[in-house]
């Protein structure tokens, strides 16, 4: 079980970016992990006809669309919140793992490489952030990265719908916990207090040595060097790209290890997140999880192991979380599945809550504020 979650892609169709490394042991990790795991299957074969109440859950059954889900918002105060890279669709952000994306398009004989390096790229490209690969040769992961890390660096993409719907949840006192499987960072662009999210595969928007742990003091400057340090192998037409790439140092150590502080295949996740499942999760009367498959352990146990009783809504474009025990089928069962665009069916239930209109159009990438008018224009269901 450990090495399908150490090697169970974070990239798998749905989540953008993830890796990242703690420092502290993995012991207490394991064991923890069994039992959730452990937990998760017998919930899945428990809970495949009925699940039982409990005090955490509202006495109310909800409709199985948007306006339940708006329902559900109204009736709750202490949501718990998990999301995957469909929420960030709308902002533009590059898609590295679909067809097409910058996986798929990658050319190994662009990369500063040995050719046994090159090799196993062009056998899967994921090897570009498996933790043994950034020690031997931390080039791959950076000039595969260049542009993501200095987009986010500008700005260059805007928290969507979805970012706003989840700020307005925190305004209103009613979010618990945020827990993004996403590295891009367009959560805490948002007014959501940064206590609130767990990122639990780390963040493209901040630096650290993978070596010894020290973080970067200034994203900013770790940025200049990327700029100056890392070759552009998209052709980007960046005059103060180098031809060759150099070295980025720790300040601390001299390792030539500083990245993001994203999980690298082969790391362990923050300790936050484990909190999460085991502080946050037990206190939800409400979970929301939107734009994942949920593919992947062990994120996917915030769907799995939510209180029983507990109303979970699955928004996504696929039928997703079978397996971990939802069903969508049974009209008495608390779990419902909304179809469709993580936006758009945000954008319908903000609008029952009388939320939509708040949402400064300025503030969206132009997808997200075509969702916004779409719903707007729409008759409201009931």
């Amino acid at each position: 079980a450990m090495l399908k979650l150490r090697r169970a892609s974070p990239h798998s169709g749905d989540d953008h970016l993830h890796e990242r490394r703690t420092r502290q042991g993995c012991e207490d990790e394991v064991g923890l992990l069994a039992g959730l795991l452990l937990g998760s299957r017998a919930r899945g074969m428990a809970l495949s006809h009925s699940r039982r109440a409990t005090s955490n859950a509202p006495q109310t059954s909800y409709a199985k669309s948007a306006a339940g889900l708006a329902d559900a918002v109204a009736a709750s105060s202490s949501i718990v919140v998990l999301t995957g890279a469909g929420v960030s669709v709308a902002s533009g952000i590059p898609d590295f793992r679909s067809p097409g994306g910058m996986y798929a398009t990658l050319d190994p004989e662009k990369l500063t490489a040995t050719e046994s390096q090159r090799a196993l790229l062009r056998a899967d490209p994921v090897h570009v952030v498996e933790k043994r690969m950034f020690f031997a040769n931390q080039f791959l992961y950076h000039e595969v990265r260049r542009p993501f890390i200095l987009g986010t660096r500008d700005r260059k993409w805007q928290p969507t719908l979805f970012h706003r719907f989840v700020e307005r949840l925190d305004a209103e006192g009613k979010l618990c916990k945020l827990v993004t499987q996403n590295i891009d960072g367009l959560d805490l662009a948002t007014a959501i207090r940064p206590e609130k999210v767990c990122a639990c595969h780390g963040s493209i928007g901040e630096a650290a040595c993978e070596a010894c742990g020290a973080p970067v003091p200034s994203f900013e400057a770790y940025c200049e060097e990327v700029r100056t340090k890392i070759k552009d192998i998209y052709g980007t037409g960046d005059p103060r790209a180098p031809e060759e790439s150099s070295n980025i140092r720790c300040a601390s150590c001299g390792a030539p290890a500083v990245k993001p502080t994203t999980v690298l295949f082969g790391g362990a996740l923050p300790a936050s997140f484990f909190q999460v499942l085991e502080r946050d999760l037990p206190r939800a009367d409400l979970v929301i999880v939107a734009g994942t498959s949920l593919l992947v352990s062990p994120a996917n146990l915030v769907a799995a192991n939510a209180p029983d009783g507990v109303p979970r809504f699955v928004v996504n474009r696929d039928k997703v979380g079978r397996d971990l025990g939802l069903d969508f089928d049974d009209d008495m069962s608390a779990d419902a599945f909304l179809p469709g665009d993580a936006d758009l069916v945000v954008a319908r239930a903000m609008r029952r809550l009388g939320w939509l209109d708040d949402v400064d159009d300025a503030l969206l990438p132009e997808a997200s504020r075509a969702f916004k008018k779409q719903a707007l224009d729409e008759p409201l269901s009931s």
